[in-house]
């Protein structure tokens, strides 16, 4: 059994994405692999991408630390039984992804892009482009805005770009929430190396089937492997205050590995 979704690999919140999903595939299902293939992400797994979703968006989504609505863990129950906390790690980078601050509650965040794909019209191959405003499952009259994983929403969002700040006057604009919930479990595996430079960082995209195991240290370069290729992108800052940052589209480095 397989599914298969289109990605846009140098757009960093989707290349994530595709590894949330093979992360969530292989705790549903036991097994499972994945691979690139030119505008696809390919998992070979015993369930479909709308059983998978079906699942996660019933799954609870608890916050550990109950005083800290900001920057909490976050447990996401069974049968999946995964911690997020990846943007607690200062040791392997992954508080230098972090790209939410202040206000932002991580875990409403999360809850409101996970339970936006429970309609099973959104569960097709073009998952990651379908954009809308999300809202709060707990209040459906208030907006949840994203994490800004999605590098379609890092343009534009610098008021010296649009001359006005759409962070300091409260706009909500669309979000991609299968790409936002998705970035945030793939992140607590799969990291990108980080290349000296400050917020800038390098994946890897591979084309032969891999399980998550083996997955994870070829994005990052600790394992070479055939067919795999470099894409370098930065977490930039979104606003003028240096504290709300977003990924922004990757370039390609270099030849295929």
């Amino acid at each position: 059994m397989s599914f298969r979704v289109q990605v846009d690999v140098t757009n960093p919140g989707q290349f994530f994405a595709c590894c949330g999903l093979l992360e969530l595939a292989t705790r549903l299902a036991g097994h499972a692999t994945a691979h690139f293939e030119g505008a696809y992400f390919s998992v070979d797994a015993e369930c479909t991408l709308s059983s998978l979703l079906d699942r996660w968006t019933i799954t609870r989504l608890v916050q550990v630390d109950a005083e800290d609505d900001a920057s909490s863990p976050v447990h996401v129950l069974a049968p999946f039984d995964l911690r997020l906390d990846w943007w607690k790690d200062e040791d392997a980078g992954g508080r230098d992804l972090k790209v939410w601050a202040g206000t932002m509650q991580s875990v409403r965040i999360a809850q409101a892009m996970v339970a936006s794909l429970r309609h099973r019209e959104l569960h097709t191959e073009d998952l990651f482009d379908r954009g809308f405003i999300v809202y709060d499952p707990d209040d459906p009259a208030k907006k949840v805005e994203p994490f800004y994983f999605d590098a379609r929403r890092a343009p534009n969002a610098h008021s010296r770009d649009v001359g006005f700040s759409p962070n300091d006057l409260e706009m909500t604009t669309t979000a991609f929430p299968a790409v936002e919930a998705l970035c945030l479990v793939g992140l607590q595996r799969c990291r990108p190396a980080p290349t000296g430079q400050k917020r800038v960082f390098v994946y890897r995209t591979w084309e032969t089937p891999l399980p998550i195991t083996l997955a994870a240290p070829v994005v990052s370069s600790a394992v070479s492997l055939a067919g795999t290729r470099a894409y370098r992108f930065e977490n930039w800052f979104r606003t003028g205050q240096k504290k709300h940052k977003a990924f922004r589209s990757a370039v390609p480095i270099g030849e295929r590995g």
